[in-house]
């Protein structure tokens, strides 16, 4: 759709592109409060782990980056940062399979989505 739009239909072509990623469940309009920004970016990333959109190992991975490192690693995100630093650090040695890390990294996702949206906000 966005490739055939005419030169005079270019002006809309922003618009457009926020509907196909909104219509994709990959729309996410981020807070303007910093704090509320993380936090936010949080919710989603975790969302996309627990229903299977993102990759477990890819998806703790932001969250410890991108969010609990701003936010000085709040207590509602440790686990999903242990999960991270498991799945970074996993190799065949270890005993456990990635597949199992991968389930743990999903189900704190499900956990700290459990424990809603205002995890962090009066911080």
């Amino acid at each position: 759709m966005l490739a055939g739009l005419l030169r005079s239909e270019e002006p809309e072509a922003p618009a457009l592109f926020d509907q196909v990623l909104e219509e994709l469940g990959l729309l996410f309009r981020l807070p303007a409060d910093p704090r509320a920004a993380k936090w936010a970016m949080a919710h989603w990333i975790a969302g996309q782990i627990a229903d299977g959109s993102l990759d477990p190992a890819v998806g703790t991975h932001l969250i410890w980056a991108d969010a609990a490192y701003d936010l000085g690693y709040p207590a509602e995100l440790r686990t999903l940062v242990h999960c991270a630093l498991s799945l970074d650090d996993w190799d065949e040695s270890r005993g456990v399979s990635i597949e199992e890390l991968n389930q743990e990294a999903v189900e704190a996702a499900k956990q700290f989505l459990g424990k809603g949206r205002t995890a962090g906000a009066g911080d």
